[in-house]
């Protein structure tokens, strides 16, 4: 092998290398997990309270739409936050042990200012543990960092891992590991998707989900 060659393959292997340490290979984050059953009475819908369910959610051919506008009402009249349409998933808070939400998320063109997925539960003074927003055209845990870049108008897997007793959050765009962090503390949790309003928020949100899953971790 000559000098040129050698210089090539070592490039090459380097190129690899980086290429897997930096998470550039998909993965399937489910294993080592079980999906827990779902269905419709899991899925509590949360709308201003003065309005009509079927003025801010549809669900049709698998697709749930959920949308707001940011005049809207709270969620309940005792509530001081930020109009919003959620689902909220019920029948698996949890306190202990490692859980993932997986969802496919679309999130169409002018919709910015919003958050579209959290994992509820925190100690004080914060309310989640994670909360992925939308600003501008891009996809942020929290307000930093980005974690997908050219949002609009497209199909996205997202995976969220909530490990309890390490306080530790991932974030999986497409199979790729896009944010890994510590979370918030907290005794009781619960994932949630769907359009919550945030600073700076066009007056129109909307977010649309399929194929939404819960999974636990099997320990042996």
């Amino acid at each position: 092998m000559n000098s040129l060659m050698y210089f090539e393959l070592c490039i090459l292997c380097v190129s690899l290398l980086l290429h897997v340490t930096m998470g550039c290979e998909p993965i399937d984050t489910t294993l080592g997990f079980v999906s827990q059953p779902l269905n419709q009475s899991n899925f509590d819908i949360q709308k201003p309270y003065d309005i009509p369910l079927e003025q801010r959610y549809s669900f049709s051919k698998g697709v749930h739409k959920l949308w707001v506008i940011k005049t809207d009402k709270p969620h309940s009249t005792t509530s001081n936050t930020r109009a919003r349409s959620e689902i909220r998933i019920r029948g698996y808070d949890y306190s202990s042990g490692v859980w993932q939400f997986e969802a496919y998320g679309y999130v169409p063109c002018g919709t910015r200012g919003v958050s579209i997925m959290q994992v509820f539960g925190s100690n004080p003074p914060h309310a989640t543990t994670t909360m992925l927003r939308v600003y501008n055209t891009s996809l942020y845990y929290y307000r930093d960092p980005m974690i997908l870049s050219h949002l609009y108008n497209k199909w996205f897997r997202l995976n969220v891992i909530h490990d309890v007793e390490r306080n530790n959050v991932k974030v999986y765009i497409n199979g790729l590991l896009k944010y890994e962090g510590c979370g918030r503390g907290g005794k009781s949790h619960y994932f949630k998707c769907g359009v919550y309003t945030q600073d700076h928020p066009s007056f129109y949100m909307e977010s649309r989900w399929k194929d939404i899953k819960v999974f636990k971790r099997h320990d042996n």
